[in-house]
């Protein structure tokens, strides 16, 4: 995938902002926060947005090999009330509003592994393949007040190669309650020993099949994050999104052979129709 790709869906996107007025009532979506997809436009009953996203991203946890990727968008809801019902790509979820000020979540889907053909460079050679693995998430998050300009965020994740835990601060810019314009997070990121050394460690039969040097990690600290995530309605049906991503590792992950930065880095772009 070359940068052209990206240029030319930029292009494309400018091309659609030119044809449509953006003059449009606003609808309140069920959280105002531009990184959660909300397709229904406050109404309940069957949505469903369907779109393309390209993103430049590290090839694996840890890499120093960049490269962009694109990957289908989009999902069906079904919204009954302050609560929606989603299925989008590998993930089956609930989210729901309480009290103005309190969103849950609980989604089901399934997490990547990694191969060794992630890597161009050859760097995880002998590492053997990380399986994909069932994965289960419960997200909070409590706003400071109905609009939700400020709020505090907390997830965990178990899965079948270990547990994450994020804990997080964000703030939304903009006045719409619609789900559009942008908001920032930094978010505190904490793993289990058994994710650790999935991620980044390394057993005696690795270390002998990759020349690497055996690496065992314990659980704790792993990295601090910051989030940005943007969204912008062209009219009723197209909507653009964009988002970045920095995390930077703890000393322990960035000391492993497999981190060959102390850093991980994403950003993308895309479109959605909504039906």
């Amino acid at each position: 995938m070359k940068k052209v790709t990206a240029l030319l869906l930029a292009l494309c996107i400018h091309a659609l902002c030119l044809q449509t007025a953006i003059a449009q009532e606003e609808q309140a979506a069920l959280v105002p926060l531009p990184s959660l997809d909300d397709f229904t436009r406050g109404e309940d009953g069957w949505s469903f947005g369907l779109g393309l996203g390209v993103e430049y991203e590290s090839a694996y946890e840890g890499s120093d090999e960049f490269g962009f990727e694109v990957q289908p968008a989009g999902a069906v809801q079904w919204r009954t009330g302050d609560d929606i019902f989603f299925f989008a790509g590998e993930a089956l979820g609930w989210r729901g509003l309480r009290a103005d000020t309190w969103l849950f979540e609980a989604i089901v889907g399934f997490e990547e592994g990694r191969e060794e053909s992630d890597s161009d460079d050859g760097r995880l050679d002998g590492l053997g393949t990380t399986e994909e693995g069932l994965e289960f998430a419960l997200q909070a998050r409590r706003a400071f007040s109905a609009d939700w300009r400020y709020w505090l965020d907390g997830r965990l994740v178990a899965g079948e190669n270990g547990n994450l835990g994020i804990f997080g601060v964000g703030r939304r810019f903009g006045e719409q309650i619609d789900g559009s314009g942008s908001e920032l997070s930094v978010v505190a990121v904490f793993h289990d020993s058994e994710l650790a050394n999935t991620e980044f460690g390394i057993d005696a039969a690795q270390a002998a099949a990759s020349g690497l040097e055996q690496t065992k990690l314990s659980g704790g600290f792993r990295s601090i994050g910051v989030h940005y995530n943007y969204r912008h309605y062209i009219n009723d049906n197209w909507r653009i999104f964009g988002e970045a991503l920095y995390e930077r590792y703890s000393s322990d992950i960035a000391d492993s052979p497999i981190a060959r930065n102390n850093y991980e880095a994403e950003i993308g772009l895309g479109f959605l129709y909504v039906f």
